[in-house]
């Protein structure tokens, strides 16, 4: 199978703090992928070196073939939720969307109206985002991730806010993505949101990796 994200003896250094430690893993074209790892083990980090948030003191992160920082800046296809998605509180769900999605130009009202009805929510609800729910955030943030249709998903805590309904939906959804060819990576507390979506399953601990399943 075909690698999309290839990491290569990266590590990370914050001040006098290791967060990243000689990281190397690749990942496979249309599988999901996940994370375990207490807060500050190091996976945001990772995920964000991956989307070129972050430069890394060392190592190679190549994306669809191109090195990051250094072919790109920020990896195109890429659809991302990293930590709380930020958005314009006195905007509805729909505005924000759009006014997002004019920065690209890459897709119009019917994609955005279809990316908010897949994730659960109703593209002509007034209301502004500040009075929206955790859970409602979080599909929000998701709608964003996929409204242009990216082939990579970058997904810190996705589940976080929704109940169980909310989280059986996105199970459901996320699945139905990888099957129409999909590369997701998942950050999850959840060790049954990793066992039910996960092809490839890594822990990380203190900047470390470990390989748990699937390799």
């Amino acid at each position: 199978m075909e690698n999309i994200i290839d990491i290569k003896n990266v590590n990370l250094t914050l001040g006098k703090n290791n967060i990243l430690n000689n990281i190397s893993i690749s990942f496979e074209k249309g599988k999901i992928h996940g994370f375990i790892g207490r807060n500050g083990s190091g996976k945001t980090m990772l995920m964000k070196c991956i989307c070129g948030f972050i430069k890394p003191k060392s190592g190679t992160i190549i994306v669809d073939g191109k090195v990051v920082g250094k072919d790109i800046d920020f990896p195109k296809n890429m659809g991302i939720i990293i930590e709380t998605p930020g958005f314009i509180p006195y905007y509805s769900g729909y505005k924000n969307l759009k006014l997002l999605a004019g920065l690209r130009g890459k897709i119009g009202k019917d994609a955005i109206i279809q990316s908010m009805k897949q994730v659960g929510l109703e593209p002509k609800l007034k209301r502004h985002v500040k009075k929206y729910s955790l859970g409602m955030r979080q599909r929000l943030g998701l709608a964003q991730a996929i409204m242009e249709n990216p082939d990579i998903l970058i997904l810190d805590e996705p589940m976080n806010g929704l109940d169980k309904d909310g989280v059986s939906d996105m199970r459901k959804y996320l699945l139905n993505l990888k099957e129409y060819g999909k590369t997701i990576i998942i950050a999850s507390h959840s060790s049954e949101d990793i066992e039910v979506l996960c092809d490839t399953v890594c822990e990380m601990d203190k900047g470390f990796l470990t390989k748990l399943k699937g390799w």
